[in-house]
């Protein structure tokens, strides 16, 4: 990782970050930061602090610098801003499959910025299964395969939920064995359910959750899956459908979390020529070939979310230029998100290709169900710290299963800064209160690490432990804030 890009301070200023008031630097080429200007930086920054962070950085005296990251803050309205954020992950991570799938070559077009690590994962993932991937610039090149693949192999997911269920179905088209694993927090994260379905359509399954080995292939028919913990499990099936022997009839049982990706993963199949019927949580697949496409991946919604964030707590406007902010069937559903900042008394104006996120008068708290977009909940809780009144955000259980108990570490970052925050088993509430400088643990939760960054612009002497979890899905974050302090 370079200096420049991940190196905490370097986009924001390690020198100026124990200055609350301080701005980022204009030097867009900082000293380089050794190992001893590292510890010497470590300890300015405890030692400046307030004796409440002193007393949290001395409880974790072997916190390495790029874990700990200081957030400058801006402290004033935001003058236009424009930013681009990544290519999206939920989109790529689906064309990737579909374009392994399909008959001939995909070209899936990311786009200048680092998706993260998710992305690459995922076509790791799908080249280790014997698929031709080719990265080009910021392009993937995927030879879509169309008979059933006989190899197996060894796949790493790291921190992907996407791509070990993703890849498990994937895997499951296949005869050959096949071992799924992942980080030691995917390990505790729900496969289960995925892995009875595939068992149910044939295949044999060790595991019911990772590190998990599968051996095929799987034939269609009728399979139920639980939708109450994670919707990949029904997405995952529904990509390989098209490819089962009779093709498939997927009931989802439960409460569906995150629908939008359903819907989604329906529309990408459909783009490619899929023949599908669906009436609510009942979905029937017909058996058929997939065409290869080239696709433009658009902009990822939830990490725009960030930046409008941060229009929306210090004031001012934001344009993220590469997002589309409408809500539409099978788009990316955290596009509620601007809706709800509507309701908080921003001002969204949108239009293709583009969204901006303006406040000039107070914020307002609100009362709203986030299950159809859980992934923006902790955005939307360290906005709702800056408003005249209470939050209260429903649906989000789920979120304690993610990269980590997001409903937990939400609550805990904002109480950690002497916030109100109460988390229950699907709920959080925040009661608006002062703010004052703190660290924050992400708990290696890129969303946790993203939202208190932002909030870090606002309340001067945030620092954010974890920060180089932001990687996953936004590798240049930093990069991101140093623009808007610019």
């Amino acid at each position: 990782m370079n200096v420049t890009s991940g190196m905490p301070g370097a986009a924001l200023g390690v020198g100026l970050a124990c200055d609350p008031l301080s701005r980022p630097p204009r030097n867009r080429n900082p000293p380089a930061v050794t190992a001893k200007t590292s510890a010497v930086a470590t300890t300015t920054i405890c030692a400046t602090r307030s004796a409440r962070v002193y007393r949290i950085c001395a409880d974790n005296p072997r916190i390495p610098l790029d874990d700990l990251r200081p957030i400058t803050p801006i402290r004033h309205p935001l003058v236009e801003r424009r930013v681009k954020v990544p290519a999206s992950k939920s989109v790529a991570n689906r064309e990737i499959v579909l374009s392994a799938l399909a008959q001939g070559r995909s070209r899936l077009e990311l786009g200048a910025l680092d998706p993260g690590d998710d992305v690459w994962a995922m076509a790791a993932a799908v080249e280790s299964l014997g698929y031709r991937v080719e990265r080009d610039g910021g392009e993937l090149v995927v030879q879509g395969a169309s008979g059933r693949r006989r190899e197996g192999g060894a796949i790493d997911a790291h921190e992907a939920g996407t791509v070990a269920r993703f890849a498990a179905a994937l895997a499951a088209l296949g005869s050959g064995f096949v071992t799924i694993t992942g980080s030691p927090r995917m390990r505790e994260r729900p496969m289960a359910p995925l892995a009875q379905a595939l068992r149910d359509l044939g295949a044999s399954v060790k595991g019911d959750s990772l590190p998990m080995t599968i051996v095929g292939p799987i034939s269609g028919g009728g399979v139920t899956i639980g939708g109450n913990e994670s919707s990949q499990f029904a997405s995952a099936l529904l990509l390989v459908a098209p490819r089962l022997a009779g093709g498939l009839h997927l009931r989802i049982t439960g409460t569906l979390v995150s629908e939008p990706f359903v819907a989604m993963t329906v529309a990408a199949l459909r783009a490619r020529g899929a023949r599908i019927e669906r009436s609510g949580n009942e979905i029937t697949v017909r058996e058929g070939k997939l065409r290869a496409r080239n696709v433009r991946i658009p902009g990822d919604v939830t990490a725009a979310t960030y930046p409008a964030a941060a229009a929306a707590v210090l004031g001012g406007s934001v344009t993220i230029e590469n997002v589309d902010g409408r809500v539409r069937e099978g788009a990316q559903g955290d596009a509620r998100f601007f809706a709800l900042l509507e309701a908080m008394d921003c001002t969204v104006s949108r239009r293709s290709g583009a969204v901006t996120v303006r406040r000039t008068g107070d914020l307002h708290g609100i009362r709203e169900n986030v299950r159809d977009c859980s992934d923006v909940f902790p955005t939307l809780a360290v906005i709702a710290t800056q408003a005249a009144d209470p939050t209260e955000l429903t649906g989000i259980a789920h979120t304690r299963k993610q990269e980590s108990d997001r409903v937990r570490a939400v609550a805990d970052g904002i109480n950690a800064l002497g916030g109100s925050a109460q988390a229950f088993g699907d709920a959080i509430r925040i009661d608006p209160r002062p703010l004052h400088e703190g660290v924050v643990d992400s708990c290696g939760d890129h969303r946790v690490a993203m939202a208190f960054s932002i909030l870090g612009l606002q309340i001067p002497g945030i620092a954010v432990k974890g920060a180089g979890a932001v990687k996953k899905t936004f590798p240049q974050f930093y990069e991101m804030v140093g623009e808007l302090a610019r």
